[in-house]
């Protein structure tokens, strides 16, 4: 296997406004995935799956439960000389702010990147799903001598405003860029693929520089944003190439597109599976016991180890680690995160005496078109029904939140026996 000496730096986010309230008591890259994982664990298994062991994650807000699990999981033995460290924004002597951008987070850790002395640096996101082999990505960089290559995928034209588009010539170098463009007649110059379905091409966010270019973009050209400042001005000046990725990518972004992600993990026809033994993606082990599944009647389901699931029905759900569902209820479209710990005995009398729900679902409870964090405790008899096409809106005490026409239960929220939570 080649040696690309190559480091790694995946970026962590900013305040996940878009994912809220899912991003209420978390970074981004924390948020739970696919009954088990955190959206973390794609970027860091795809970096060690293609043999890149020198990993930077940069983090900002809310990083405690990010770096508890990234420092519990990713070990490497003394000899292999890998490791994933968390980098946290800080004040200096130069700066007391915040990270202000992408390219901002990356500038500011320039003299830690400079120690470790790789030849090339790939910059990664830490809210994708997707699978990869980053030595193609690689390859194509090295091959073509590029100073910069952008991993790129089709995209249709309605779809271009929410992406950097860019625009190739007959070799895949790039020649022009735009973030986010609204404009028909820019758009209209920036296709890539003309006549075609997918007519345009969009930025991943994923980057591979050459580490004497990316010292030299982020020393030279004012801003702080990748899309908006560093990549344009690299088009300007130096060899910037493309690589064309022709696999599943979604960015888990806002609510909707990490409810529809993990619904769309639940289908026989599912675009993206965690059972490829070529390429596993990795995450904390936590010796949990097989789920019990009794009297259930499931379909379309992914469920988490630890579960305890009695005389229930579900359809098209994703049930995370440790979840307590109980006899009666009916789950439809659900994406449930699981909880931290069982209660015990002493916490079950507690409950009573307060009348307060137990961890997990009550009995003859139902639940449609919703995501419920961690540790949510739903009392029996209790309503949630879709809230598809609705516009956004909250409980004044929060203890639910509509975003995107879902019912997101906030993590350790409590909903009382007999509520209804209705259009």
């Amino acid at each position: 296997m080649p040696d690309y000496k190559a480091l790694a730096i995946i970026l962590g986010g900013g305040r996940g406004t878009r994912l809220f309230p899912l991003t209420k008591l978390r970074a981004k890259p924390a948020v739970p995935l696919a009954s088990r994982y955190r959206l973390i664990d794609i970027p860091i298994s795809n970096c060690i799956n293609s043999g890149i062991n020198r990993v930077f994650v940069l983090t900002q807000f809310l990083s405690t439960s990010l770096a508890r699990h990234v420092n519990d999981t990713y070990k490497f033995d003394i000899f292999s000389k890998g490791f994933v460290e968390l980098l946290p924004a800080e004040q200096t002597l130069s700066s007391e702010d915040w990270y202000q951008g992408t390219a901002d987070a990356v500038r500011r850790q320039l003299h830690r990147i400079e120690t470790r002395a790789p030849e090339h640096v790939i910059i990664l996101a830490g809210d994708h799903l997707y699978r990869t082999d980053y030595r193609e990505f690689f390859d194509v960089h090295i091959d073509t001598k590029a100073d910069v290559t952008i991993g790129v995928l089709p995209i249709s034209r309605s779809d271009a405003g929410r992406f950097g588009v860019l625009q190739t010539d007959d070799e895949d170098h790039i020649v022009r860029f735009a973030e986010k463009p609204q404009d028909p007649d820019l758009l209209d110059k920036l296709e890539s693929n003309p006549g075609q379905e997918l007519p345009h091409l969009g930025s991943m966010g994923i980057y591979i520089f050459r580490r004497k270019a990316l010292e030299e973009l982020l020393d030279s050209v004012e801003g702080e944003d990748f899309g908006k400042h560093i990549i344009p001005a690299a088009i300007k000046r130096m060899h910037v190439h493309a690589w064309r990725f022709g696999g599943y990518w979604e960015d888990i972004g806002t609510i909707s597109s990490f409810y529809e992600a993990n619904l769309r993990l639940t289908r026989k026809d599912r675009p993206f599976g965690f059972y490829d033994r070529r390429a596993p993606i990795y995450t904390r082990p936590r010796f949990l016991p097989g789920s019990q599944v009794d009297g259930c009647s499931i379909d379309n389901a992914l469920i988490g180890d630890g579960c305890r699931l009695n005389e229930a029905t579900m359809g098209n759900c994703v049930i995370g680690q440790r979840s307590m569902v109980r006899a009666g209820s009916t789950l439809q479209g659900v994406v449930m995160l699981g909880a931290d710990w069982y209660e015990h005995h002493q916490e079950h009398q507690e409950n009573l005496a307060l009348q307060r729900p137990h961890l997990g679902i009550g009995h003859n409870t139902h639940i449609e078109r919703a995501i419920i964090d961690k540790n949510a405790r739903i009392g029996s008899r209790v309503r949630i029904s879709s809230h598809d096409g609705q516009p956004d809106s909250q409980d004044p005490k929060g203890r639910w939140y509509v975003r995107d026409g879902i019912v997101v239960i906030p993590k350790n929220a409590i909903i009382d026996e007999g509520m209804v939570i209705e259009p």
